[in-house]
């Protein structure tokens, strides 16, 4: 039976492997894995996901845990290079941009192993962004290039990847959000929160970039208070965001400030239950970018460029850097009604999983159990 190995490790990995998880089970007679290698190991960033997403759990766990960008992904090509070895995969598809996919990238070249990189091609020509590295050099190292949308086409064919290893396949994380939007729907959480439909504001910041500046977190907090004046702010607070905080000594006014609503990081159900009905997701997230412009939920993106072009151009979204005069303008506009009204994008149909398995399985010469339709 020919296998393939999935490699997660931060939480928006669950997201788009569980769809393609399930398309291959039902769609397909191949063989696969799940490697967690740990690089999110909080259970609040990790493991409930697997549950909420219906993704079985991984049936290895590297356990990798913190360390710098040089020392995770160390570690762990030194794990995966073990387990490729011992299970001899056909295929190894990895998701994304974060440190274990550019190390399965690394070691299944060196390995001989075909490589699929789903969300291929995004860019935001940042290069002192280590996400950016990592995107480009999994690219590189590809067989399989599964694109979200046509910008990330172009991105590879203007770096002369040849185009019979680009596939338009679709946002699969919006596979994710569409199968399980009604199951969220239903949950307490703003009864819970205290909050209506349309009536608060979502936030979350967790990028290295922004919150280990202790000038700019500061800043780009001070927002977060200001708007919390006008509408209650939902703040589910990142470990490493939480850390940062208390090192500047910023929580006891952050606790203190009215409508400001400083929870713990939410499963993906109820994070989704919150996100879908907001009014304003202020966010430097590259996932809620995407899945706000699904939604049609207004985003301001508190980042200088974005890696997903497409949610701005075509989506909700509008990217307005990290000077907090210039993103308290922005919000205001939002808050008052004065806001772009985006559609959808080609593809994010929910039917990406279905159709990376049947790529899956043509690359690997296996039959689909049923043809797409």
């Amino acid at each position: 039976m020919k296998k393939v190995i999935h490699i997660v490790g931060a939480r928006p990995n669950f997201m788009k492997v569980a769809p393609i998880h399930r398309a291959i089970k039902a769609r397909t007679s191949l063989g696969q894995l799940v490697i967690h290698t740990g690089q999110h190991y909080d259970a609040k960033m990790s493991d409930v996901f697997f549950a909420d997403l219906g993704l079985p759990p991984p049936e290895i766990h590297l356990g990798i845990g913190s360390g710098s960008h040089a020392e995770q992904t160390a570690k762990m090509m030194v794990e995966m290079e073990k387990v490729f070895l011992k299970e001899k995969p056909d295929l190894v598809s990895v998701v994304g941009d974060v440190n274990s996919t550019i190390a399965a990238a690394l070691v299944t070249s060196k390995l001989a192993i075909p490589l699929s990189h789903v969300e291929a091609g995004l860019r935001s020509f940042e290069r002192h962004q280590p996400e950016e590295i990592n995107r480009v050099v999994t690219d590189r190292l590809s067989d399989l290039l599964l694109t979200p949308s046509r910008d990330a086409d172009a991105n590879l064919l203007k770096e002369g990847i040849d185009p019979k290893h680009i596939h338009l396949v679709g946002n699969v994380m919006i596979d994710s959000l569409l199968s399980s939007k009604e199951k969220a729907d239903q949950l307490p959480t703003l009864k819970n929160l205290g909050l209506e439909p349309k009536g608060y504001v979502v936030a979350t910041l967790h990028r290295p970039s922004n919150v280990d500046n202790p000038k700019l977190l500061a800043g780009l907090l001070g927002v977060l208070m200001d708007v919390a004046k006008e509408l209650p702010v939902v703040f589910p607070v990142h470990p490493r965001t939480r850390k940062m905080i208390a090192e500047q000594g910023l929580g006891p006014k952050l606790e203190q400030t009215p409508g400001l609503k400083l929870v713990d990081p939410m499963g993906y159900l109820e994070f989704l239950s919150v996100t879908s009905q907001a009014k304003l997701v202020m966010t430097d997230s590259g996932g809620l970018q995407e899945e706000t412009t699904a939604l049609n939920v207004p985003c301001l993106t508190m980042r200088e460029q974005t890696e997903r072009p497409i949610t701005v151009e075509v989506g909700s979204n509008e990217v307005v850097g990290t000077d907090p005069a210039r993103i308290r303008e922005a919000a205001n506009r939002v808050l008052a009604g004065d806001f772009k009204k985006g559609r959808v994008p080609e593809l994010w149909d929910g039917r990406t999983g279905e159709r990376i398995a049947d790529l899956y399985a043509r690359f690997l010469g296996v039959e689909t159990k049923r043809a797409f339709g």
